[in-house]
């Protein structure tokens, strides 16, 4: 498979993102990710989505390190400091989910909670359903599992196309388009830094395509299968969704109403748009520790 391994010189001096890097194999490919806090605490998994990397949570990392966990940050395969395969038919919904499985097998993660969003939420929700040993909490920001037996919406159409056919492909001004507040010039850079040309940008331009929009797609019958897992899901699940985000709109109820574990729990709607971490990263942090505090009380 040919890949492209963006430059270490490109994250050089990244606005708020001192975190040291580790790296795992997963199928010839290396897989970055972030490992802060105790080495012993219980982990949080961070999975950031489309066409953010593990950037998105740099905000969110010291609160829940600060806290005593050990959070742990991904860079998934095609973005952030992780190899980027160059043709975009290497990329699929199933691939994603093979890359992650061996990552989490390798790292052996147990008594996980895990924090997601967007195509985190795609992958984190199957990976907790394929391994709901491993996991104790799940907390849904602006993220869902669709099967494709749902109508999507047509905002998401429109991103479909523009990903798979626009000549350009900024990913900054992408991530600024999907939050309220304004990125700065560092923030717009450090969001540009796993891309140095349109050569780096398969994995991000390939993920709209994956989604399930359709009953016959080839993820639908696995993700209805995770689906299974989570009707009967019993371990805490917190929704905290925006109140400005136009694509997962409606989701927070629609899991709340699906998932046991989901009743009773304070959820809660952050203000912001898609991408919540940038506009509400202090309360989107605040309500993970809470969550797990009242795991351990």
């Amino acid at each position: 498979m040919d890949f492209l391994r963006t430059p270490d010189s490109r994250f050089e001096r990244l606005l708020d993102y001192p975190f040291e890097p580790n790296y795992t194999d997963v199928g010839g490919l290396r897989m970055h990710y972030l490992d802060e806090g105790p080495a012993d605490a219980k982990p949080v998994l961070m999975m950031h989505g489309e066409p953010s990397w593990s950037y998105l949570y740099r905000h969110m990392i010291p609160i829940c390190a600060a806290a005593g966990h050990r959070v742990v940050a991904p860079d998934l395969i095609g973005f952030g400091k992780s190899d980027k395969p160059t043709d975009i038919n290497a990329y699929s919904y199933q691939s994603h989910m093979v890359w992650m499985q061996s990552w989490l097998e390798q790292l052996d993660l147990r008594d996980i909670t895990l924090v997601c969003q967007d195509w985190g939420s795609l992958l984190g929700l199957r990976l907790a359903a394929e391994n709901p040993e491993r996991f104790r909490a799940i907390v849904v920001g602006n993220g869902m599992l669709p099967t494709g037996d749902l109508k999507v919406p047509k905002a998401f159409q429109l991103w479909k196309n523009f990903a798979l056919y626009s000549p350009v492909f900024p990913i900054a001004r992408i991530i600024g388009s999907g939050t309220f507040k304004k990125l700065g010039p560092d923030e717009r850079r450090a969001y540009d830094a796993p891309f140095p040309s349109k050569k780096y940008k398969a994995g991000a331009r390939a993920f709209p395509k994956l989604v399930p929009v359709t009953p016959d797609d080839p993820a639908s019958d696995a993700n209805r299968q995770a689906w299974k897992v989570l009707e009967q899901w019993d371990k805490p699940f917190l929704t905290t969704f925006s109140n400005g985000d136009p694509i997962t709109r409606g989701g927070d109820k629609y899991m709340q109403e699906r998932i046991p574990g989901a009743k009773g729990q304070p959820h809660q709607t952050l203000v912001g748009g898609h991408f919540l971490q940038e506009d509400s990263p202090v309360q989107f942090a605040r309500a993970v520790n809470a969550l797990i505090a009242g795991l351990e009380s």
